[in-house]
């Protein structure tokens, strides 16, 4: 079986520079990976170099090393997001009516792979990088790949998935609002959006040109920061590039949203995990909550103010021409800005100034901020339903970042139950790129999270675990509504020793009520695992004082189950110390 373990660009450039492994062996092992992963997610890719033409780039490399030459990044494998020029390739945004094949390569390629990368293919992306939710291309969406009924997030949707399911070393994305993080955030990895102007954006199809950023999707920060050490640095001939300067922070004080600010969609699962990021970081300094709503503010212009039109700009010819031709959300979000006006687009950028203005005091009462990435995910046919409003809701956090000039780095922060996974963004002033890897470092020591859970190369069904504790038992007289709904059973287990066991007075057929107790006792219970349509019509037969809620197993795992209303015990024979229903009911036919 295919070894999908990440790639790590770091490592491998100092196993070919050292001569421990050729970048040949590198090659090949990237190819069979690619191959292999083709069975479950073709759509990674637009389009993808020949085998011999990366055997080729490979042995290049091992002759640069043998003689003599240091490579950064000697060997590694890497993917470039297909609205970024590639010599050798054509560049698509994801719209085949719009390619076209660049003569040359962007400069942050070349200077990729003069330090010793090979680029092994194109990237899948949101059409004109117009979204964050990797559904909106011809190619097909690609996936989360820890969970495929998710979204992967987009733009940079083939690029984030490259890298989670060990395709490449590393993959260039972009990041106009959020781009490079969602995807990020959503697969387990890190996603640098350096400060505006860092890297070189020539040979980049623009989305809002004056905003727009080149990011690097990695596994580790060390690979981030070593991607950015090559990366980075002024390009003449691109007029929103800048000169290298590196901010150095003192963070002793980190900006976090009011709680009344904090939009999690009705996700209780990320903002459970947002808290004990929260947890993580106030051992290393103070949390100030602070009020957003600027920050809001700017993040509306994008969307809902005149900087549509610099994303009409940037295809108009294409718009007017053959619209047609365009992803039909795509086209729904920049056909409007054919029609704001100049006068719109100056009011909206004195508007922004006022808030630049604002944004630089808020540095002077915070060093850094830490968001939530995004406040929820969603599965691929809830985005079908509402692909505007839904893509929105990723949006909330990461918006403003561009259009305030800010430099950002998403970093793990946990897993939900479905796999996918959830981050925070490290958010600071413009040139503290290198200040935000050093301060995600200390709070990654600190999180010691897991890692990342398998990836989904079967395909999840959607599932829900269930927890029945009497009647629903196996054998039992209601067992039936399991059956009937083709439920799997997990296995046999006992609750945390914080539960009692009633049984339910005057109940027929007789049932337990499970009522959480600080005095309480093991319980033996039966999981259970069904669809999701069908552990929804499981649940709405369930009658009072019964509920569906939340049931804490011996492993400290939490289960949805059988629980019960207080007016429950009411009456009922208190029969915690038999252990279990089973037990009751031997007892009760003796």
């Amino acid at each position: 079986m295919t070894d999908f373990s990440r790639l790590r660009p770091a490592e491998i450039a100092l196993a070919v520079q050292s001569g421990e492994k050729s970048a040949v062996e590198i090659a090949h092992d990237a190819i069979a990976r690619i191959k292999a992963y083709d069975a479950v997610q073709p759509q990674v890719w637009i389009s993808r170099a020949q085998p011999e033409t990366v055997i080729a780039a490979a042995r290049n490399v091992d002759e640069r090393v043998a003689a003599g030459e240091t490579l950064p990044l000697a060997g590694v494998p890497f993917a470039v997001k297909d609205n970024i020029d590639v010599a050798g390739f054509e560049t698509t945004a994801a719209c085949p009516a719009f390619a076209y094949s660049p003569e040359n390569s962007a400069p942050v390629v070349e200077k990729l792979l003069a330090a010793g990368a090979i680029c092994v293919g194109k990237t899948n992306l949101d059409q004109f990088a117009t979204g964050l939710v990797g559904t909106r291309s011809p190619y097909g969406a690609p996936a989360n790949a820890y969970n495929r009924d998710f979204v992967s997030g987009g733009s940079s949707s083939g690029s984030a998935v490259a890298v989670a399911a060990g395709l490449v070393g590393f993959a260039l994305g972009t990041d106009t609002a959020g781009s490079g993080r969602v995807p990020a955030a959503f697969n387990h990895l890190v996603g640098l959006k350096p400060t505006k102007g860092r890297w070189s954006t020539s040979g980049l199809v623009p989305a809002c040109r004056t905003l727009d950023c080149i990011t690097v999707l990695t596994d580790t920060l060390t690979d981030a920061r070593l991607v950015d050490q090559v990366a980075a640095g002024f390009d003449a001939n691109d007029p929103y590039s800048r000169p290298l300067e590196d901010r150095s922070l003192t963070v002793r004080r980190i900006g976090v949203p009011r709680p009344d600010q904090r939009a999690w969609f009705g996700d209780a699962a990320s903002e459970y995990l947002y808290g004990k990021a929260l947890d993580t970081l106030v051992r290393s300094a103070e949390l100030v909550e602070i009020n957003i709503e600027p920050l809001n503010e700017a993040a509306r212009l994008l969307y809902e103010g005149p900087w549509v039109a610099e994303r009409s700009a940037a295809i108009e010819t294409l718009l007017v021409g053959n619209p047609e031709a365009i992803d039909p959300v795509v086209r729904e979000v920049v056909e409007p800005g054919l029609r704001i006006s100049a006068v719109e687009a100056f009011k909206g950028a004195y508007r922004l100034a006022e808030i630049q203005r604002e944004a630089e005091a808020m540095w002077e009462a915070v060093d850094l901020l830490a968001f939530p990435t995004t406040g929820t995910t969603y599965r691929i046919r809830e985005l079908a339903k509402a692909p505007v409003a839904l893509n929105s809701h990723f949006g909330r956090y990461t918006n403003f970042v561009n259009l305030l000039d800010m430099a950002a780095l998403a970093v793990p922060a946990g897993a939900r139950e479905d796999a996918t996974g959830f981050g925070i963004t490290l958010i600071g002033p413009a040139h503290s790129d290198h200040a935000l890897i050093n301060a995600a470092e200390t709070y990654l020591e600190a999180a010691n999270l897991p890692p990342a859970p398998p990836l989904d190369l079967e395909g999840r069904m959607e599932t829900v675990k269930l927890v029945v504790v009497g009647a629903h038992l196996k054998d039992m007289p209601l067992h039936w509504q399991l059956t009937s709904r083709d439920a799997t059973f997990v296995g046999a287990f006992e609750t945390a020793p914080t539960y009692r066991l009633y049984a339910i007075a005057n109940s027929v057929p007789p049932k337990p009520a499970l009522v959480h107790s600080n005095e309480g006792a093991a319980i033996k219970v039966e999981v259970y695992e069904l669809g999701v349509a069908e552990f929804g019509s499981f649940t709405a037969e369930v009658p009072a004082p019964l509920a569906i809620g939340t049931v804490t197993l011996a492993d400290g795992s939490s289960v949805k189950g059988f629980v019960a209303e207080p007016r429950a015990t009411e009456g009922a024979e208190d029969i915690t110390a038999l252990g279990g229903w089973r037990a009751y009911i031997d007892k009760s036919q003796s």
